[in-house]
């Protein structure tokens, strides 16, 4: 059986790991728990040595987000298997079973997140993964059980094995292997969508990303930024440029950005009839700041041979503001 180690990057969230710390410690049999620090001032520290001497702390000697938090870390981690875990997350008895059977019976897969319900609604999925992420043909991501801010009540829909095409970084399980092998997380992203990043690479490089609905967990969200923060907002919008410019050959890459850019520009609109200015103002600042590092971006390009695998032929803008399609299985057919 491989080693598995389930690591929580932590930042001043004390509050959280008293919170969800039981679960993962009652659940997780023989993995081995981390808490990677991120430069925390609050007793974050001093609690997990007081109530948890077993749990082994991974101290990072700045904040570098998820992504370099993350990459700073996994260095000194050398079990097989890594379960990236975010400290707002309760989990189930069980839960690592099905993942850990799934990756020793199918080394191809490289990449795999579990279930993911809402903490708060525990009939419903959860924002921040769902059911398995997707991109659609401009590349905006989206979830089986999540369109934008719509979630879909679990009714057994998702309880399947399947491939999918990003993981999310809330429970992503990721051979040490493949982490290395991919240099992990692109710090320029310090947070959100580094995930989606790192999947398209690891699959442009032949691993498969998949999700395992017989693992269920539970997640707060919203703990480091919320849905509809504008710092979100600006992260998101800029990151998701970022990997389009990345990952895809030059001749599908530049018509999509060209398209992406000009769809951008509606949803800033958008905000701003809404009312919601401060999230025009990102969406103007993700973009200022694409163009700064687009240079940067190029560099990263490597060779690769992208197979199609957005799985929506259309534009999900389209689909959910024009056709009110509000459910994955109504807008994909497999």
């Amino acid at each position: 059986m491989q080693s598995l180690a389930v690591v929580i990057l932590n930042w001043n969230g004390q509050h959280l790991l008293e919170r969800f710390l039981p679960s993962v410690v009652s659940h997780s049999g023989d993995a081995v728990i981390y808490v990677a620090d991120n430069a925390s001032d609050d007793d974050s520290i001093g609690f997990l040595e007081r109530e948890y001497p077993t749990i082994r702390v991974l101290r990072n000697p700045v904040n570098g987000g998820f992504a370099s938090g993350y990459n700073m870390a996994l260095q000194g981690v050398e079990e097989s298997v890594y379960c990236l875990l975010n400290s707002d997350v309760e989990v189930t008895p069980g839960w690592l079973d099905p993942v850990r059977e799934l990756l020793e019976n199918h080394p191809e897969i490289g990449v795999v997140q579990p279930k993911i319900k809402d903490l708060l609604r525990p009939g419903y999925f959860e924002y921040a993964g769902a059911a398995g992420g997707f991109l659609d043909l401009f590349g905006y991501p989206f979830c089986r059980g999540r369109i934008f801010q719509s979630l879909e009540q679990d009714r057994g829909q998702y309880d399947d094995t399947r491939e999918i095409f990003w993981a999310t970084g809330a429970c992503m399980f990721i051979r040490k292997s493949v982490f290395r092998d991919l240099q992990g997380f692109d710090a320029d992203y310090f947070a959100h969508q580094e995930e989606v990043d790192l999947c398209w690479r690891a699959q442009n490089k032949g691993y498969k990303v998949y999700y395992c609905g017989k693992s269920e967990i539970y997640h707060l969200g919203g703990s480091t930024l919320s849905n509809m923060n504008p710092r979100k907002t600006y992260l998101n919008f800029r990151n998701s440029l970022f990997s389009i410019t990345k990952n895809l050959p030059r001749k599908k890459a530049f018509p999509i950005i060209l398209a992406r850019l000009l769809l951008d520009g509606v949803a800033a609109l958008r905000f701003l009839l809404q009312w919601k200015g401060r999230h025009t103002w990102a969406i103007l600042r993700a973009h200022a700041s694409y163009y700064r590092q687009f240079p940067r971006m190029i560099r990263k390009r490597e060779k690769v041979h992208f197979v199609q695998k957005y799985h929506a032929a259309t534009s999900i803008v389209w689909s959910y503001y024009v056709n009110q399609v509000k459910d994955f299985n109504n807008l994909v057919k497999d």
